[in-house]
This record gives structure tokens, C-alpha cells and sequence, in this order.
């Protein structure tokens, strides 16, 4: 069961609105069962500007009921239903607060028909109401009061009822957390984020950028610096005043991002970034028999790395997966042979390794496979476009490697095909090629297999 409703309030200085108008229509999934409206008295002045948006003045609701007597009449009909509403987190806070002042703690579950209709109407150019009523023919009146605005909401909350047919949609975007512990400024600024992957921006009052972070859940993260303990956070919860994002639908590129932005403008409390982001890589080196062996060591900018890990336990499970995959030799790689007599390795034990570790395997035939690794998985000077995920379902990305540099990102429809660097050019969005870009970018594809990846 779902209550559908709107609120006009007195604007003004957040957390101390008051509501000037309620509608609420209850539905069950097909029709209204139950409806209340009413103009509220909220015992305060109206803004001006509220009253040339609304038509609602302060003389219409001299004789309106307060908001304490109707509140019963609030209860009893949302009793047992989800707060549906356009912008939801707006009428639920709004709402909340009047019910505080009198001592009563009313918590519901809430769902709004923004982030509904971003989802399941992505090709939509606008989702606020006036718009995307519009847009759907859904018809409208008395736009910007309570009744016509809730009433349309119950239009828009059909048709979107019947687009998401498994209502998978709908109850991963049903709330069920009352965020205690978190400011009302905060959480408000919470509540204007999308689910969505991309880069957010938070801002200090005057202005500014004190962090930048990327996140597949915008909300989730954002959410979780403010209410978090550590000393971090807390700073951050401190000095929030707003918060930006940009959708990237890839990760991908919300990481190179990430790590340009971070460089170009420093922000006070991105301290991770500003020193390399893998600090561990993997070299290749012949030792005395001929044999290349792999090594890992603190990432040197003045030697060419294979590939490049966060951190040593991630690079040491990867070098086990190599000598696993490719059938190389653990004794070679992790000690330099110094002789025939060498004890064998475990994977010769099991039969993955040829024996190169007691001399069986020479260096020419062990070197194919290593070179194999290495052109697998260091694209020095090789071309190549990297094709993801997109910002929308008929979208795609793509990020485009040139004779082994990062030159940039675009983004396209399904309908075209972009498989050639002249093509991509034409859309590209160009970005430096820092000494990070390609370590993010090889580190993305080892846990990405699935990827479409077009060599040049």
C-alpha cells in the first residue's frame, strides 16, 4: 500500500518550514482507496516568493486547521503504507519535523518518483514533474498545489508501476533508513545524490573543493563520510556545505577521474593521491643463465614496469596466477637460479612448470612464454579502445589507449559503431596522461574480464 502525497510549505530557512497545504491519495497498486487534502495553518508568514509560486497567501489560512489537528487523520492514513512522492526525501523531512515539534516520531518507508522515473525513464531529457508529465501526456492542473501535484505524481506512479513488471526497480529504491546519527543539512545533501557511478565534489561554504571521490553508489559513499566516526569524516561532516557529481556509468573512467582531478586541484583532504597510486610493480630482468625472471619491488618511475598493484599482497596474488597461467618457473622468479642442482619448484611437483628450474627447459623456449605474459599485459606502445559501460542502458564508453598512452574518453549511442581512433577522435574527450593513468587501467582490466576490448 503506498501514500501518495505532496506538500506546499512557507519556504524559508531549512528544518523551519511550515506546511501551508497537504494532499495524500492511498493506493493500492490499481486505484485510490482512501484521499485526504487540506490547507495548513503553519502559524508562520509565507515568502513571497512561495505565495506567487503557490497562489497559497497568508489570509487563506487564517480559518485552516493547524497542523496538530489533522495529524491524526495523517497517521491513520499513511498507517501501513509506503510515502510515495516526487522528491520524497523533501515531503518526508518536512513532514517529520512537524511531527517532531509535537513529540511524535513518525518514520515510514519512502520511495521517490524522481530516482523511480530515472531509471526506468532514462531517456527522458528532465524528471522533475512539470516536464515529465508533460513529456507522458499525463495530464495536469492546479500545478504547484498539493492536490494537482500529488494527484499527478498517482498518474506517473502508475505508468511506472507497470514499466518495472518485476518490481526489481522499485523495492531496491524503497528507504528504509531513518539516518540517525546524521545532521539535517547532511542529510539533505545526501538525499539531492543519485545511486549512480561517477565523481563527487564536496564544497566548503565559501567555495572550496576540500574532497573529490568516485564511487559505483554516489549516495552510498556520500552517505557513509557523513556518518562515519573516523577523524576524516568528521572534518568533512564539519565543513560540508554542498555537494556535486558527475555520472560516468563507468568506472572505469570515474577513476582516471579521479586521479587527474585530484592532482590538478589538490583538495585539502585527498591526501592518498597525491603520492603514486601503486606503489608495488612488476619488472622483467634476465638473470645470469638467460632466463627472464619476473620481480616484484617498490614501483621506480625510471624503469618500465610490466604492471603495478596498490599494494604487495594484491601484487603477490597476481604473481601466482602468472605462474600458474603461463607455466613459469616460482624458483626462477623469486630466486635467481645459480645452477642445475637448484632444487626444483612446487609447480614442477604438480607438473605446471617444464623444468626450467633443473635446467630441462632452456631459456629460448622458457623466454616465449614469459614474452606472452608480457605483450598480454603491458600495452607498451600498443592502441586500443577500452568499450564500457555508459551513463544509460542504450549507451556506451569508451576510453582510448594510443602507442601505449591514455589520450582520453567519450561517450555513445548504441546505434554507432566506434572501433577506429578516427571515429573516437571526432567525440573524445581528451585527459593527461599521467604516470597513474596506465597502472589504473591495467589494474581495471585484470578485474574486468569481460570487457570489449578493440586492438588498433
Amino acid at each position: 500500500m503506498y501514500a501518495i502525497l505532496d506538500i506546499e510549505t512557507t519556504g524559508g530557512q531549512y528544518n523551519e518550514e511550515g506546511i501551508t497545504e497537504i494532499a495524500i491519495y492511498k493506493f493500492d497498486g490499481h486505484e485510490v482507496v482512501d484521499q485526504f487534502i487540506s490547507l495548513i495553518n503553519p502559524e508562520k508568514t509565507i515568502q513571497p516568493f512561495v505565495v506567487k509560486l503557490t497562489g497559497i497567501n497568508n489570509a487563506m489560512l487564517l480559518s485552516a486547521p493547524k497542523f496538530y489537528e489533522v495529524a491524526k487523520r495523517i497517521i491513520e492514513i499513511t498507517e501501513g503504507c509506503i510515502i510515495v512522492a516526487h522528491n520524497a526525501q523533501f515531503d518526508y523531512r518536512v513532514l517529520r519535523t512537524e511531527f517532531k515539534n509535537l513529540g511524535y516520531d513518525f518514520e515510514k518507508q519512502t520511495l521517490c518518483t524522481v530516482e523511480l522515473s530515472q531509471k526506468l525513464l532514462p531517456e527522458q531529457k528532465s524528471h522533475s514533474l512539470g516536464k515529465l508529465v508533460r513529456a507522458l501526456g499525463i495530464p495536469m492542473s492546479d500545478r504547484h498545489r498539493a492536490t494537482g501535484d500529488a494527484m499527478a505524481t498517482v498518474q506517473l506512479f502508475k505508468l511506472l508501476l507497470s514499466k518495472d513488471t518485476e518490481k526489481e526497480i522499485l523495492t531496491s529504491l524503497i528507504k528504509t533508513e531513518t539516518k540517525k546519527g546524521i545532521s539535517p543539512k547532511l542529510m539533505d545533501l545526501v538525499e539531492r545524490l543519485p545511486s549512480v557511478t561517477g565523481l563527487y565534489y564536496i564544497y566548503k561554504e565559501n567555495g572550496d573543493l576540500i574532497y573529490i571521490g568516485k564511487s559505483k553508489n554516489i549516495k552510498k559513499r556520500v552517505n557513509q563520510h557523513f556518518t562515519s566516526v573516523a577523524r576524516k569524516s568528521k572534518k568533512l561532516q564539519r565543513e560540508a556545505f554542498s555537494v556535486q557529481y558527475e555520472e560516468t556509468g563507468s568506472e572505469l573512467i570515474a577513476l582516471l577521474k579521479e586521479c587527474q582531478e585530484i592532482k590538478v586541484n589538490k583538495p585539502v583532504y585527498n591526501r592518498a593521491l597525491k603520492k603514486t597510486v601503486f606503489p608495488w610493480s612488476l619488472y622483467a630482468e634476465k638473470d645470469e643463465h638467460g632466463y627472464i625472471c619476473l620481480k616484484i619491488q617498490k614501483t621506480d618511475n625510471r624503469k618500465k614496469e610490466i604492471v603495478s598493484f596498490p599494494g604487495i599482497v594484491e601484487g603477490r596474488n597476481a604473481f601466482f596466477a602468472i605462474i600458474d597461467k603461463y607455466r613459469l618457473c616460482q624458483k626462477i622468479n623469486e630466486i635467481e637460479i645459480s645452477g642445475n642442482d637448484k632444487p626444483h619448484c612446487f609447480a614442477y611437483e604438480l607438473n605446471n612448470c617444464n623444468g626450467a628450474c633443473i635446467g630441462k627447459e632452456t631459456p629460448q623456449d622458457y623466454n616465449v612464454r614469459v614474452m606472452e605474459f608480457i605483450n598480454n599485459n603491458s600495452f607498451h606502445n600498443q592502441s586500443m579502445i577500452i568499450i564500457d559501460r555508459g551513463r544509460t542502458i542504450d549507451e556506451r564508453s569508451a576510453v582510448l589507449i594510443e602507442k601505449g598512452a591514455y589520450k582520453g574518453y567519450a561517450f555513445f549511442n548504441l546505434n554507432y559503431q566506434v572501433t577506429k581512433i578516427d571515429i573516437l577522435k571526432n567525440i573524445l574527450i581528451p585527459m593527461e596522461n599521467n604516470k597513474d593513468a596506465k597502472k589504473i587501467i591495467q589494474s581495471y582490466l585484470r578485474k574486468k574480464r569481460g570487457l570489449k576490448i578493440v586492438h588498433l
